[in-house]
């Protein structure tokens, strides 16, 4: 459960509410075929483990817990409102101790407005997600590898792929996501400091001479900012760039980055692995890029644009290459040289230049 004194910007239980209710409950299928679905994917993520552990050349530190979540579509709108939530509780308590902040004034009504409207968003992308790694476990649980078996069972019908192979397909996906936070464990602290850091970017200065009210400030910024955040958890952030400051600027930069760096590791990974234990990559790979690109033509057009989904399909295409470029030029190890701090990570001008990335960490 979420205490709602310490999330009082946005109204939790409302987000929770309103994506319930908006984003349905998926295909209605006999139990029999529900509890196949479910099987296959649990299925599909155990035997994705050992090989994108032998093509990526990574092991997890020994006290990382495997642990996989097949969900509905209110367990995955579960699960990231809890998460976000958490996240947002340091930063909302930096601006609670700003002076001249009122607290009261912003959660009367305003939370419940930003609460509607990151439901809205969540229960678009409820829709839609296949799979997530949950890097923003709240007290104290082990993240999970989450796979939404209801949009599973609609993208494999509608583009009329093997089942078998689709899930294997998308389990190589996130358990690549997986490895990447258990091998490597302070990149949960990083993204955490780098989605924090840019929300600092964007909470109005106050105490000062001759300021406007911050607490109405606030309330604006927030409404803003917020109704984005949900679909930044998965990487959709369209609506972030609403700022432009070049704080913000380049603290955006900083989180592109890195979200662009792990979402196109897990596409190369997925593509080495494929060929090995998917009879059928090719073929999956081929229908998945038609569809995304009839999704950037069709009435999803502007909400792709507006909430960043045409963006995150960027990072999956300029991530993918950024790491065949690296891996062909220093091999599987050599790249893993990205893990070791931050200061190897490549910029976003690296990753469209790899050669860039190579010459400074040569």
């Amino acid at each position: 459960m979420i205490d709602q004194s310490t999330t009082g910007f946005v109204d939790w239980s409302v987000a929770r509410a309103t994506a319930t209710r908006l984003s349905g409950g998926g295909p209605l299928v006999a139990p029999t075929v529900a509890r196949e679905v479910v099987q296959g994917l649990r299925q599909a993520a155990a035997a994705a483990v050992d090989p994108v552990a032998q093509t990526s050349l990574m092991q997890p530190v020994p006290a990382a817990v495997w642990e996989v979540a097949i969900v509905d579509r209110p367990g995955w709108i579960d699960a990231n409102v809890e998460g976000f939530a958490w996240l947002l509780t340091s930063v909302e308590q930096r601006l609670r101790d700003r002076p001249g902040f009122r607290i009261e004034a912003l959660t009367a009504v305003g939370s419940r407005v930003t609460g509607v409207q990151a439901g809205g968003v969540l229960a678009w992308l409820a829709g839609r997600i296949l799979g997530q790694f949950e890097a923003f476990a709240p007290n104290g649980r082990s993240p999970r590898l989450m796979l939404v078996a209801p949009n599973v069972l609609v993208a494999e019908r509608a583009l009329g792929v093997d089942p078998d192979d689709f899930r294997a397909w998308v389990a190589l996906h996130e358990q690549t996501h997986w490895l990447q936070f258990t091998a490597v464990p302070w990149l949960r602290e990083y993204l955490r400091d780098l989605l924090a850091g840019y929300l600092d970017t964007t909470l109005p200065e106050t105490g000062r001479a001759g300021d406007a009210d911050p607490t109405a400030e606030a309330a604006g910024r927030l409404r803003e900012v917020l109704a984005a955040l949900a679909a930044l958890r998965t990487g959709a952030s369209g609506l972030l760039r609403v700022l432009h400051t070049p704080a913000q600027a380049a603290a955006f930069d900083r989180l592109t980055a890195f979200m662009t760096l792990l979402e196109g590791h897990a596409e190369f990974i997925m593509d080495a692995v494929g060929p090995e234990v998917i009879p059928s990559v090719a073929d999956i790979r081929s229908r998945v890029s038609r569809r995304r690109a009839q999704r950037r033509r069709g009435p999803d057009f502007v909400l792709h644009r507006l909430i960043g989904l045409d963006g995150k399909i960027r990072q999956y295409d300029e991530g993918r290459r950024f790491v065949a470029a690296a891996v062909a030029a220093l091999g599987m190890s050599g790249f893993n040289t990205v893990w070791t701090g931050p200061h190897t990570l490549p910029t976003s001008a690296e990753i469209a230049d790899p050669a860039a990335w190579l010459s400074r960490i040569r």
